[in-house]
């Protein structure tokens, strides 16, 4: 796992410090919101040869910028595209363009790629002395991903405190029990940049709207009675 770049500021305050794990995408986006209304926020983005790998980029540094977050750990993570078996990260698994939603897991889930994640912003949260990493879990109106349940991480929380020198930190997860309807409705209370997040799997310039993130997205904000605005294929339709 290669650092790519960091950026540190030098401000200074009595606000706690908090890690939030930012891939770019509506959930994480909204968690980015709530880490910068209530902490010193840092940002971690884990580019891992996904198929969107730029575009999730480019977002990651539009919505630092909109939400005023300098201090950002940007981080490429050669194992989880070696190790293959997802279609996000081996060319010759297809991205399904319909499916079942929450019937299985999909061939979409990375293996076990969240406790990457974790494992570096934990890393990071002990160096910048931050009380709290916050990740955009959720579990209802999800993918199915075994990575993104409760358990998870209430277990993950128990290997914090025994692997770290404080024991102290703590792996938040606000968004995990909500709706994805829900998640629209609190990040617009927040003004969450959502047009700068990108959700799509398998398409960097507009949105192909019919992969299992597409359509969630696309239901959650249908369901909120709030326009998207990100752009979509135009032979999309609703």
């Amino acid at each position: 796992m290669l650092r790519e770049q960091v950026m540190l500021s030098n401000a200074t305050g009595n606000r706690s410090r908090a890690v939030v794990l930012l891939s770019g995408g509506m959930d994480s986006c909204v968690c980015a919101a709530l880490a910068a209304r209530d902490h010193q926020a840092a940002a971690v983005h884990v580019s891992y040869g996904q198929r969107t790998e730029e575009r999730e980029r480019r977002s990651f540094e539009s919505i630092c910028d909109r939400l005023e977050i300098r201090d950002r750990l940007l981080v490429r993570n050669e194992a989880l595209r070696a190790i293959g078996g997802s279609a996000l990260t081996d060319p010759s698994i297809a991205v399904p363009e319909a499916r079942a939603i929450g019937v299985g897991v999909p061939v979409t889930y990375v293996p076990f790629r969240n406790a990457h994640f974790l494992a570096v912003a934990v890393s990071w949260a002990e160096v910048l002395g931050a009380e709290k990493v916050y990740i955009g879990a959720v579990e209802p109106d999800s993918s199915g991903y075994p990575d993104c349940r409760p358990e998870y991480y209430r277990a993950f929380n128990e290997v914090v405190k025994a692997g770290t020198k404080e024991g102290t930190i703590q792996v938040v997860t606000p968004l995990i029990a909500m709706h994805k309807h829900g998640i629209v409705t609190l990040g617009l209370e927040l003004s969450a940049p959502f047009d700068l997040t990108w959700s799509c799997y398998q398409r960097e310039d507009r949105a192909c709207g019919v992969c299992d993130s597409c359509v969630l997205r696309r239901r959650a904000f249908r369901e909120a009675g709030a326009e998207d605005p990100i752009p979509y294929a135009e032979a999309v339709a609703d």
